[in-house]
């Protein structure tokens, strides 16, 4: 085994910690034009409904971001966090539970999304957050918009990560 001087120890310190500024230096200049870290993902806005023609605490099934992501609107009759609308009171989450993502269904009578295959319940007043079950994560809720001129409620976004997905690519 051949024994590394001082000097040569130098040499390939220096030249890997040029390599390494070199590297750093590129690597954050694509974060900066691929925008890294981003958490939520340009999609296409989706107008879903009028909002004066919703009825409280019933829910409207729809697609969004895609035709293989199930969600529910709920309009939940009085001021919720994230609600949109005239009263604040209309949300949307992915129906998709975070546990292994069987369909969750709107339970009417307790305001929460409950899965038949494992029990997790969330809870739609609280943001889409995990009650109880197996789930260990919230399930993603859309990000509504309102456009009071014309009484439209739109999807634009998901905060969350829908189950199955690795970063809510379309």
């Amino acid at each position: 085994m051949e024994k590394l001087s001082r000097r040569g120890f130098l040499k390939i310190s220096s030249g890997v910690a040029a390599s390494a500024a070199a590297m750093g230096a590129a690597t954050a200049q694509a974060a900066a034009t691929a925008d890294a870290g981003r958490t939520t993902l340009p999609y296409k806005p989706k107008a879903l409904t009028k909002a004066r023609g919703l009825k409280p605490n019933s829910p409207l099934s729809f697609t969004f971001p895609d035709e293989q992501s199930p969600c529910t609107l709920v309009k939940m009759g009085r001021e919720v966090p994230g609600g949109v609308g005239p009263e604040g009171d209309i949300v949307a989450y992915s129906t998709l539970c975070t546990h292994m993502g069987c369909p969750v269904n709107y339970d009417q009578r307790t305001l929460t999304f409950r899965c038949g295959c494992h029990y997790s319940v969330f809870d739609a007043e609280m943001g889409g957050q995990m009650v109880c079950g197996q789930a260990t994560e919230n399930l993603p809720q859309i990000t509504l918009k309102y456009n009071e001129k014309n009484d439209t409620v739109t999807a634009v976004s998901v905060n969350g990560l829908i189950y199955g997905r690795q970063s809510n690519l379309i």
